[in-house]
């Protein structure tokens, strides 16, 4: 059974009023992976299914930032690393998203979101969800669920290119789709909207670019596995 079905049989299951199945499904989910490029509402659907199974969301990008801020030993690599201008291996990255799974919160399941980026980093989760949850015997299906989230691509530079974001508060608006009542402004703080650097056409096009070229071999090796 593809993983992404799997995801379709245990809502069906819960809708369908079988509370033992859901029972047990509520008590251990396993590991989901989202795999989208930027904008295209990984954020959005991680959130949801962290709320209705109440599984944390692990996001690799929170995780580096959120080391380099408290300067952990492996925040201080990954600061070197970025004032260098050089890129996170995938080991450091691995190493960190580890430590992440390994929390209490985490042992029921998950959803990685922003991981796996590369195919060698898709063959390092497979090997460590077999090592740390199927011979420790904590679940019984270690595989992780894949969702692959597939949006066009002028749809995405609209969603990307339309954000605007308060400095004050946080919140995001887009000019196409969800814009402000005063424009450019925030509804909740009256602060003047801005544009973050990553939201700019120029980098935008780039990081899709990138994108695909990264998470094209990690789509087929799931593929290949069936997880797609």
């Amino acid at each position: 059974m593809g993983r992404r079905l799997v995801v379709s049989v245990i809502l069906e299951r819960e809708r369908a009023g079988a509370s033992s199945m859901a029972e047990q499904v509520l008590r251990n989910i396993g590991p989901i992976v989202l795999l989208g490029p930027p904008g295209a509402g990984k954020g959005t659907q991680s959130k949801r299914i962290t709320e209705h199974y109440h599984i944390p969301q692990v996001s690799t990008g929170d995780l580096l930032r959120e080391h380099v801020k408290q300067g952990t030993a492996l925040g201080q690599q990954v600061g070197e690393l970025l004032a260098n201008g050089e890129l996170v291996s995938d080991h450091l990255v691995c190493d960190i998203v580890a430590w992440r799974l390994r929390e209490p919160d985490a042992q029921r399941g998950f959803v990685l979101d922003g991981f796996p980026r590369t195919q060698k980093q898709a063959a390092w989760l497979d090997s460590f969800l077999k090592f740390e949850f199927l011979e420790s015997g904590k679940w019984a299906a270690w595989l992780p669920i894949v969702v692959r989230i597939q949006v066009d691509y002028n749809k995405l530079l609209l969603r990307i290119t339309g954000r605007r974001t308060c400095p004050t508060c946080g919140t995001i608006y887009n000019v196409y789709s969800k814009p402000p009542r005063v424009d450019e402004i925030c509804d909740l703080e009256g602060a003047k909207l801005i544009i973050r650097d990553d939201d700019r056409d120029e980098v935008i096009r780039e990081r899709l670019e990138t994108y695909e070229r990264q998470t094209k071999p990690v789509a087929e090796y799931y593929e290949r596995l069936g997880g797609l």
